[in-house]
């Protein structure tokens, strides 16, 4: 091998220094690398211990991140994707419910000079929205250019 491997609770330090990690993402990420049953858990859980691995730090990160330019849908499949508890993508999702539509507008304005001068433009300015996880509610009224500002 080229160099020293890394014991668990290097590679999880290693991964927790880059950014905010969740124990299911860390779980995923380094059950390749458990040697011995039972080694994962107790290195998670020592971790955890001593507030490495918080999951209220994961989700406040991720909402700081991504909120601005991802829809309600979107928000919802990556806050589950990190094994976060579903009370909590719940509350997530509400404290963002209300600012949908500034988002969306945010974010189309960032990508779109102007609104759509015919149906194949609106079309894609729609697809482009729907893709960051914008209702078709929201989309419609930013698309169709009902200024609530």
């Amino acid at each position: 091998m080229a160099g020293p491997t890394l014991s668990l609770t290097g590679r999880a330090l290693r991964l927790l220094s880059a950014r905010e990690h969740s124990r299911a993402e860390l779980e995923r990420k380094l059950a390749r690398f458990e040697e011995e049953p039972g080694a994962l858990a107790r290195v998670l859980d020592s971790l955890q211990a001593k507030d490495f691995i918080n999951e209220g730090r994961v989700l406040e990160s991720l909402l700081h991140r991504r909120a601005p330019k991802l829809g309600l849908g979107r928000m919802r499949q990556e806050l589950q994707a990190k094994g976060l508890p579903p009370e909590a993508v719940a509350g997530a999702l509400d404290q963002l419910r209300s600012s949908e539509v500034e988002r969306a507008r945010a974010v189309w304005r960032k990508k779109f000079a102007a609104a759509p001068q015919d149906a194949t433009a609106r079309a894609r300015q729609m697809r482009f929205l729907a893709a960051r996880g914008f209702s078709g509610d929201t989309i419609r009224k930013v698309v169709g250019g009902s200024d609530e500002d």
